[in-house]
């Protein structure tokens, strides 16, 4: 059977832009919930299509991914960091796919308009009520610090690949390269 040494450039393109865009929600969610400035309202506006956005890449990065499979991890990493692994990368998409709804769902709760731009608006998808909009409200918060968590988790992990195991899993996202690096105490095929 042919496993892939690298992931499929497409996913690697869909992974890098999405990084960036993940990155940037972040901060502009914190920014908007720490500040009653003019600047609220300027990084609410690029909250909500940003994150729909994110939503819409997701599910083709998720479609991405089923269609093609990622290389498999070093045969050597022990049982549980692969679960780990597979865990937190399955958390990330569930994470990518749930903020946005969550939000869209909140934004409906409360009564908001959804805008996206111009004359572009959401349908609201819940019924305003105040309770259900306080609830999302915190539920959007702490997804907000998972996503946060893992990402520094799946960041230390690939910086760990990279600059410990020094093995084929952050090139595999990066650039790849035609033939797997020699581990250092093995010996060049003569």
């Amino acid at each position: 059977m042919n496993t892939p040494k690298a992931f499929h450039p497409l996913a690697r393109l869909l992974h890098w832009t999405m990084a960036v865009l993940i990155l940037a929600m972040l901060f502009i969610g914190v920014g908007m919930v720490s500040t009653v400035s003019g600047k609220h309202t300027w990084l609410l506006a690029l909250h909500k299509p940003l994150g729909a956005l994110i939503f819409i890449l997701a599910l083709i990065r998720l479609g991405v991914r089923l269609r093609f499979p990622p290389p498999p991890l070093p045969d050597d990493m022990p049982a549980l960091m692969r679960f780990v692994a597979h865990a937190s990368h399955w958390l990330l998409y569930a994470l990518m796919l749930a903020l946005p709804l969550v939000g869209w769902a909140m934004l409906s709760a409360g009564g908001y308009p959804i805008s996206l731009g111009g004359s572009v608006h959401l349908p609201p998808i819940l019924a305003a009520n105040g309770e259900t909009f306080a609830w999302l409200r915190e539920a959007h918060r702490y997804l907000a610090y998972l996503l946060f968590v893992t990402v520094l988790g799946h960041m230390g992990a690939a910086l760990y690949h990279g600059l410990i195991r020094r093995d084929d899993v952050l090139p595999s996202m990066t650039f790849p390269s035609s033939s797997s690096p020699h581990h250092a105490d093995e010996l060049p095929p003569p």
